[in-house]
């Protein structure tokens, strides 16, 4: 079978009829092309443009081949991107894009996704502080794609709008290319982690095929290329015609070919001296590592595991708790940095020591150097009053609560994946629910039975699921309803997911039975299903686990993959309070505590 033919473009800006015109006399001359794949700028750059744009929308004009665009960007973009993610054929998790029109697809957010056989990932949007809801990146995309580093297999094509900060050195950089603005380091950073074998971007205005360059830890080089605008003043090329041979069908020799003119990666730590053949390396000393992984000045924190040096952070531990590379790994293993994070630490701040977001940032921006705190109740107490979850913490959300027991209290979820999705929290700071007193259980056995009862009347069934981080602050046990005619899917669908995750659930029958098995050294996630079966997973140390793993799962059952993300389904403090009153009365008949007021 033939290799796919692909076309790329830069910014179109709005100019769909000068693009589409280019794109059918390349496909006459040298197509048939498979696809169109852009990069940049999508949108016009003022309104006026919007009628000629709007009729490749609106379906009045054709788009002639299946076209992707990631520069969700410019006049008309929140209009338009906004109705089209209403679309009902546009719900769910999407990453082969959502429909704009006939053979027009909106790349949205990030991920990945196969094409003709070539392994596509992508990050749409582009930097900025501002964090609209359209035209630039989160940082949840910016984890995916960190996370996606890790998946097996080769990356074909890598999409971004914004060059990579320093793609230019090592390079014969022509002359009218400056590398000194419009690029992002972030992309760098996620580059030089994936390592597609080919990575296109816009936004600089010029065209630019960069020499082949080698990767740390694989084996096959990386091409980039940056297009120009269409229709540019200059006659700078702006489509470039591609036709790789998907990497999952080549072989190992094909893959490491290496041209003649391949360079150095132009991402390994510029301003160090060149290493001169036969010096000596130290073990594990890779500096292409360090774009590989968020920096966070920790000279003064303890290092917990793995042998690295220097004031280098694992990136992979600090966010999730744990690292594949276990002690082999390079960097620092800080448990003081993963809990600043897991506290709700801004994550630029702890890379940089400076958050470019702003104001508009949620995230805190000052640490909390609790290495001298002893763990005294005096300690404790503070922890409380840190806590978003102790009741007697001033940042406690109170008009999320729903009623309050002796030792527990029951509140709506903050960004509910469904209505009524709600959480059981222990009124003290407690770590888990499986290791509290049998007085404690027994209430929490009545506020399952309440719930149970209450969906039961709405044709729905309970699953409770809770994630036991060992190194974790307050305990919330998570309710979501379900159909009932779905509740016979739902051990089999977490069967699949953790199949995926390389692991097997171990089928526990009932709570208490868990909490004598509970081990406390490790971390543990537990799902009871309806019926009372429960589904357990303890947490190896070096064993990456996702900590939103439950309910990314129930949003795949529910089809409802977008809302998989709580920050995705924040809803107004007014609606917040409105959808808490309305849980309230009615949950009333079955609800065994006293309400708060």
């Amino acid at each position: 079978m033939a290799p796919p033919r692909i076309l790329l473009c830069g910014d179109v800006a709005g100019r769909l009829n000068q693009l589409f015109k280019r794109v059918s006399s390349v496909n006459k001359a040298a197509g048939p092309f498979d696809a169109l794949l852009c990069v940049g700028q999508f949108f016009p750059e003022t309104a006026d443009r919007l009628e000629e744009f709007n009729g490749y929308i609106e379906g009045r004009s054709k788009v002639p081949l299946p076209t992707y665009f990631i520069g969700d960007y410019g006049a008309g973009a929140p209009k338009i991107l906004s109705a089209a993610s209403k679309e009902s054929g546009n719900q769910g998790f999407k990453m082969d894009g959502l429909r704009i029109s006939d053979n027009l697809y909106w790349l949205k957010g990030s991920g990945k996704f196969t094409l003709h056989g070539l392994s596509v990932a992508y990050l749409s949007g582009r930097k900025s502080e501002t964090g609209s809801q359209f035209g630039t990146y989160s940082q949840d995309d910016v984890d995916a794609l960190r996370a996606l580093a890790e998946e097996p297999g080769v990356i074909d094509i890598f999409l971004t709008n914004e060059w990579p900060s320093g793609v230019t050195t090592r390079s014969a950089i022509p002359p009218e290319i400056s590398d000194s603005s419009g690029s992002d380091s972030t992309v760098s950073e996620l580059v030089a982690e994936i390592k597609p074998r080919y990575h296109i971007a816009g936004s600089m205005g010029v065209f630019y095929d960069r020499e082949p360059y080698v990767n740390a830890d694989a084996a096959h080089v990386t091409r980039f290329l940056g297009l120009a605008s269409v229709g540019n003043k200059d006659k700078q090329k702006f489509i470039h015609a591609i036709s790789p041979t998907p990497a999952a069908s080549m072989s190992k020799a094909e893959l490491s070919t290496k041209p003649s003119n391949t360079t150095l990666s132009p991402y390994v730590c510029v301003g160090k001296p060149a290493q001169t053949e036969g010096s000596a390396k130290r073990p594990g000393d890779d500096s292409t590592f360090d774009s590989q992984y968020w920096r966070y000045d920790a000279s003064q924190k303890r290092q917990k595991h793995g042998d690295g040096d220097g004031d280098r952070l694992c990136f992979k531990f600090v966010s999730s708790g744990t690292c594949p590379h276990g002690k082999k790994c390079h960097f620092r293993h800080d448990e003081e940095a993963m809990e600043q994070y897991m506290r709700g630490m801004c994550f630029d701040f702890l890379n940089k020591g400076k958050c470019e977001r702003g104001p508009d940032c949620k995230f805190k921006h000052n640490l909390q150097d609790e290495s001298d705190r002893s763990r005294s109740k005096a300690a404790s107490s503070t922890r409380s009053r840190e806590c978003w979850f102790c009741m007697s913490s001033p940042n406690v959300e109170s008009h999320l609560i729903t009623s309050v027991g002796e030792y527990f209290y029951c509140a709506l979820a903050k960004g509910p994946l469904v209505p009524d999705h709600v959480l059981i929290l222990p009124i003290e700071h407690e770590p888990n629910t499986l290791s509290l007193p049998s007085e404690c259980e027994q209430e929490l056995e009545r506020f399952q039975n309440g719930l149970k009862a209450y969906f039961k009347k709405q044709g729905k069934e309970a699953v409770f699921f809770e994630w036991v981080f060992k190194r974790g602050t307050h305990a919330n046990l998570q309710v979501v309803p379900i159909p009932s005619a779905r509740a016979s899917s739902v051990q089999k669908i977490f069967d699949l997911a953790a199949e995926r995750l390389g692991i097997k659930f171990k089928t526990i029958k009932g709570r208490q039975l868990l909490r004598t098995q509970f081990d406390h050294s490790c971390s543990l996630f537990y799902v009871e299903l309806p019926g009372g079966v429960i589904l357990s997973h303890s947490v190896e140390e070096n064993e990456k686990f996702p900590a939103q793993f439950g309910r990314e799962v129930l949003a795949g059952l529910l089809n409802m993959a977008d809302r998989a993300d709580w920050r995705n389904c924040k809803l107004s403090r007014e609606e917040e309070i409105k959808t808490v009153e309305t849980f309230k009365s009615r949950f009333q008949e079955y609800d065994p505590t006293q309400y708060f007021e």
